[in-house]
Formats: structure tokens, C-alpha cells, sequence
């Protein structure tokens, strides 16, 4: 997988990620598109170094809902946060 592909299936399992646990991802772009747009852009790049990104999409195709990110998520600090505020 090139990089471009590899960043683009991550922006993909961030967003859906974001999706099941609720956070508005829109909105984190919309209020502030240029930190906003960097704040996804350093949430891709850490999940693109992800050795789990089969599992992350595996748990996404079973859940349409979660509470929490799994615990071996690069981005679960971020995603729980956003979450519940």
C-alpha cells in the first residue's frame, strides 16, 4: 500500500471512528477549518502508523456504535475527549 493510499484509509478509519463514538467531526472542522483541518490531518498520521488498522476496521464493520475508542488506538485520548464533552 503507497502512502497515499495509506493515509487515505486512515482519514477513512478516523472519521469512522469518530462517527461511532458521536463526535462531530464537522463541527471540529467548521469551527476553526485551519486548526481543525490539522487536527485531522495529526489524527490520520498517527493512525497510519497503526499496526492494528485490520482490527480497527474489522471492530467498525461490527459496530455502528461504541462507548469508547479500543484501547490500542493512537488516537483515543483525542476521540474519548471529544466524545463526551
Amino acid at each position: 500500500m503507497g502512502i497515499i493510499d495509506r493515509l487515505s484509509t486512515s482519514t477513512d478509519l478516523v472519521l469512522g471512528m469518530a462517527e461511532r463514538l458521536g463526535v462531530d467531526m464537522d463541527a471540529v472542522l467548521l469551527h476553526d477549518p485551519e486548526r481543525g483541518g490539522l487536527r485531522l490531518r495529526s489524527l490520520a498520521l498517527r493512525c497510519s502508523g497503526c499496526p492494528k488498522q485490520g482490527g480497527c476496521a474489522e471492530l467498525q464493520r461490527a459496530c455502528e456504535h461504541l462507548d469508547a475508542a479500543p484501547g490500542y488506538c493512537r488516537n483515543k485520548a483525542f476521540l474519548d475527549y471529544a466524545a463526551h464533552t
